[in-house]
């Protein structure tokens, strides 16, 4: 996609502190999966950087890095066995898909221990509007879809974790006015 291509250096350095930021949660010569991998950018530099071996998948295929790939049909990941990766990677995705709380079950089903999550809170009015916007341009523009996401607080997402077996054991505010996104990463529960 020509837009990856265009900003592949910001997307690299970006990804770059998205890895820094996870350092400590996830084990270097492990299996990554890329849930929502896009352009395949970021999976490609955690693959790098944790020496590690990275899965993408996508409901759409618009990698531009050349990272092994599934296309998904958005519902379910049932080409993947339970705990078939040691990390799943879920970057600025969820609140793309058509049911988010569905997603998290197989997201869980398919890890052995640590989901990392960055999303989008709509904390507040301006972040709604914020997030409101973005849901509607990605969909037109990237998705080629009417699917204006669901976007949910802070305070929502982290009681979904709960709710669906994970404990939140790192929570960061990444980005800064007027993006402010966070960092979930999650164990899953006992």
């Amino acid at each position: 996609m020509i837009f990856y291509s265009l900003f592949r250096g910001f997307y690299k350095k970006a990804a770059r502190g998205m890895v820094k930021d996870c350092e400590g949660f996830i084990k270097f010569n492990s299996q990554i999966l890329d849930f929502g991998c896009g352009s395949g950018i970021v999976a490609k530099e955690f693959g790098e950087l944790f020496n590690s071996k990275v899965k993408g998948v996508d409901i759409i295929d618009n990698r531009v890095e050349n990272i092994p790939f599934e296309l998904y049909n958005g519902k379910d990941l049932s080409f993947f066995n339970d705990n078939s990766f040691d990390t799943v990677l879920v970057s600025y995705v969820l609140h793309h898909t058509n049911s988010p709380i569905e997603q998290i079950k197989e997201i869980k089903r398919v890890s052995k221990d640590t989901v990392i999550v960055f999303e989008s809170p709509c904390d507040g009015l301006f972040y709604r509007v914020m997030c409101l916007i973005h849901g509607i341009s990605f969909a037109k523009y990237f998705q080629k879809n009417q699917n204006k996401g669901k976007f949910f607080t802070t305070k929502e997402w982290k009681d979904i974790f709960k709710e669906n077996g994970f404990n939140v054991v790192k929570e960061k505010i990444v980005g800064y006015f007027p993006l402010k996104n966070t960092l979930f990463i999650l164990k899953k529960g006992v």
